[in-house]
């Protein structure tokens, strides 16, 4: 198969529109031209691209698994694209980062900052995303480097695991907060906001519960910072990342630092103490 670049554009600008007429406007050229290619580009992949309803294109499920592949080949061509400018304009460099949600809301842009501020001839790009995606795009050399959970060992990525603590958020007004040490049948009876049963951290804060009480799952949530906006409204308690839970310190909310083994199960010592309830 043969594909021009032009006819994906159009494929890609009717997908999005639902109408020849309107990607025809998007790209600049006339409706005739975009039925064309968007006709040429059909027949080549021998498939039913768009179904009508309402009056609008409705990509088929066959469309749509086209479309993921080829936003991937623009996402590689605008990198591309990006490549020759910092080569031809000499630029002092573009750092590329992908990482989970919740480090682009949490530590990152601080961290940052404070990086940028002796290199004012960086540019950065700092693109959130689900972890399988960060990996695709670290293989294909998208970006300079990913910061992800539940990574699987590739050959052509070189990675590090870094331990991170994670710790217990509860309402203010919670009677565990008094305690120094939270454990998993402290909680038994309470409602956890817990991460998405997929995620990894899951799994291992649901086998920390195993055989020490029940996890009473009432929430579940894609983002730690999440589950901390929603203890700070008394809808029950959450066990999440230290990094993201930091960011709502003063906020109604005693975070419980712990080391960093801590989901493994950890001693209480005098940080702890000072600083919170420890989560083990």
């Amino acid at each position: 198969m043969k594909f021009k670049l032009r006819q994906l554009e159009a494929f890609q600008a009717v997908a999005r529109t639902g109408s020849v007429t309107r990607a025809a406007e998007s790209l600049g050229i006339s409706q005739p031209a975009a039925s064309r290619l968007l006709s040429d580009f059909s027949k080549t992949v021998a498939v039913d691209l768009f179904t009508r309803k309402d009056g609008l294109l409705i990509p088929t499920s066959e469309a749509r698994y086209l479309l993921s592949e080829v936003g991937r080949v623009f996402d590689s061509l605008n990198h591309l694209e990006e490549l020759n400018r910092d080569l031809t304009e000499r630029t002092a460099g573009h750092l590329r980062i992908a990482c989970l949600p919740g480090f682009a809301t949490a530590l990152l842009p601080k961290l940052l900052a404070g990086f940028l501020e002796h290199r004012p001839g960086v540019r950065l790009t700092l693109e959130p995303d689900r972890p399988e995606r960060i990996l695709e795009w670290i293989i294909g050399e998208q970006y300079d480097c990913g910061i992800t959970d539940g990574f699987a060992a590739h050959p052509a990525v070189e990675n590090i695991d870094i331990p991170v603590r994670t710790v217990c958020v509860l309402p203010q007004d919670d009677p565990l907060a008094e305690q120094d040490v939270i454990t998993p049948r402290d909680l038994q009876h309470r409602k956890i906001i817990t991460p998405a049963a997929t995620a990894r951290f899951s799994a291992s804060c649901t086998n920390r519960f195993r055989g020490r009480g029940e996890l009473n799952s009432w929430i579940e949530v894609r983002q730690f910072s999440t589950a901390c906006i929603m203890v700070g409204q008394g809808q029950g308690a959450s066990v999440v990342s230290a990094l993201d839970a930091e960011q709502f310190r003063g906020q109604a909310l005693p975070l419980c630092h712990s080391p960093p083994s801590c989901i493994t199960g950890c001693r209480s010592c005098g940080r702890c103490r000072a600083a919170g309830r420890c989560w083990r």
